[in-house]
């Protein structure tokens, strides 16, 4: 009997993968490919689209022949993605037309600003958050008049436009599906929340055509079908759905008050809030409300802060300034020591999101002395990590008017008990810690696509096979956890003074 199974792509933003999942939530056949990232100019960070298929469909094809060989069925297809960033694309010839805009670009955050007084408040109550420093339209709307071949291709009536899911649906379906997905669609800016639809006038004011918009659906839906000649199977695609969102689900947070801390290129802390919205939507403008997902023609709420840059700040720390062999070794030297010693780090390589949004904050490292080692430096390159996630734990409480009851944690940088275990002293809060949390996001997507009986009865279901996982409870008093966050507090206050000296 062959063992059924759902294939799932998980492109990120430094890298696509894809495996097999099976109804134990078992990983299978994973393939990876790397993805390059780049940055011409301060604010402005973008990938090549046309490498991001053709890596993600020879990781895709490379697992389908894995699984003909091993006697599996794939049943479906299951999509995540990085959110927001952002692809033009020649619908005649399948080629992307200009680089793809990166979710961390802020090339027109002042743009956007200028427009805040006007729509902030419209968009705080539809969409759930401001204006921000990053808008797919707008990016689409400079390109429509100052790229010549993207212009060309609107005239013609042979521009594709979306965000990366719609991408990959778009060219790995047999139907050439044109859909955003309510995950992906909140991500960008301009998803209303209640309607389920997109917010027109918005778009309209950012000067993008509203005959561009790819068709919203579902983040579990029916969403077309592979190409026998692309993918090397014919299924049906089930669900495609942001990367934050899928590994929401496969950490297995399901209910109001429990949160996801996902460790990536960024550290994303998304916390369910249920069927109704945030109490206090716009709290803050770096606390996001979104869909967390939606299915069965109902969505679940979730408020979401980040800090941009945390594994990527250890990448630079690593491989830009070669202070450290690897992230590994940061968190093996971190864990020799007590403390840092006084040294502090703010990870916000591309701004900072909290307690308030500046893209011109930068990170810094301060608080040396000739008395301090590799060591304490490691501890506070972590602890800057940990500090980060524990404001954003703070900040989605408020916006969402409920106590966080459970975090559970994930990604690469989960990997490191240590900071971990900064993260519960400076939360208050045990993290759990589920095995093979590095596969959470292709679970998650699998999970969404396989839980109305095909491999799963239900989403708990799902979640049921992946066990308990280990604990990591808060070791410090609450005096001196109170005293180490008003420290970084106030030295978040003294960065954003430096940039608004006035």
């Amino acid at each position: 009997m062959r063992i059924p199974a759902i294939l799932t792509i998980d492109e990120g933003t430094t890298g696509t993968r894809a495996a097999w999942i099976t109804a134990d939530g078992g990983v299978h056949g994973l393939e990876y490919r790397h993805l390059s990232v780049s940055s011409p100019r301060p604010g402005v960070v973008e990938q090549d689209a046309n490498e991001i298929l053709r890596k993600s469909v020879d990781a895709v094809k490379a697992v389908v022949a894995q699984a003909v060989a091993s006697g599996v069925e794939i049943k479906a297809l299951a999509i995540a993605t990085q959110r927001a960033t952002a692809v033009l694309w020649d619908t005649s010839t399948g080629v992307a037309l200009v680089p793809a805009m990166v979710w961390q670009d802020n090339r027109y955050a002042q743009e956007l600003a200028d427009l805040g007084p006007v729509w902030n408040e419209r968009l705080l109550a539809s969409v759930g958050r401001p204006v921000g420093v990053r808008s797919p339209y707008l990016w689409a709307a400079h390109h429509l008049r100052e790229s010549p071949a993207v212009a060309a291709a609107y005239r013609e009536g042979r521009l594709g436009f979306g965000t990366i899911e719609t991408w990959l649906l778009w060219s790995l379906s047999a139907e050439r599906s044109y859909f955003a997905t309510s995950s992906n669609a909140t991500s960008a800016g301009a998803y209303n929340l209640a309607a389920h639809e997109y917010e027109a006038g918005w778009i309209a004011a950012l000067g993008c055509p509203l005959d561009l918009l790819p068709e919203l659906r579902q983040d579990a839906d029916l969403l077309g079908h592979t190409n026998h000649e692309i993918v090397g199977v014919s299924v049906p695609i089930l669900a495609a759905m942001g990367d934050q969102h899928a590994s929401t689900v496969g950490l297995g947070c399901l209910d109001a008050g429990q949160a996801m801390c996902g460790h990536g290129t960024g550290s994303f802390v998304d916390m369910l809030i249920g069927t109704t919205p945030p109490l206090k939507p716009g709290l803050y403008d770096g606390t996001l409300t979104m869909a967390g997902w939606r299915r069965h023609h109902e969505t679940v709420y979730a408020v979401e802060t980040f800090t941009a840059t945390t594994g990527s700040a250890l990448d630079w720390v690593c491989n830009a300034l070669g202070w450290f062999e690897s992230a590994k070794k940061i968190s093996e030297l971190a864990a020799t020591v007590q403390g840092s010693n006084g040294v502090m780090f703010i990870p916000t390589l591309t701004g900072i999101r909290t307690p308030v949004v500046e893209p011109e904050a930068r990170a810094s490292l301060t608080g040396l002395s000739m008395a301090n080692t590799r060591a304490e430096v490691a501890y506070a390159v972590l602890e800057g990590i940990a500090h980060s996630v524990a404001s954003s734990v703070e900040a989605n409480a408020d916006v969402a008017g409920m106590a966080v009851t459970e975090i559970i944690v994930g990604g690469g940088l989960s990997g490191s008990d240590a900071l971990i275990q900064m993260q519960a002293d400076l939360t208050g809060l045990p993290m759990r810690r589920r095995p093979g949390t590095e596969f959470a996001t292709l679970r998650g997507a699998a999970f969404m696509a396989g839980s109305d009986g095909l491999l799963w009865d239900s989403l708990q279901d799902a979640i049921a096979a992946l066990g308990p996982g280990d604990t990591f409870e808060p070791q410090i008093s609450a005096a001196e956890r109170l005293q180490r966050r008003n420290i970084w507090k106030a030295r978040i206050a003294s960065e954003l003074a430096l940039v608004h000296p006035e």
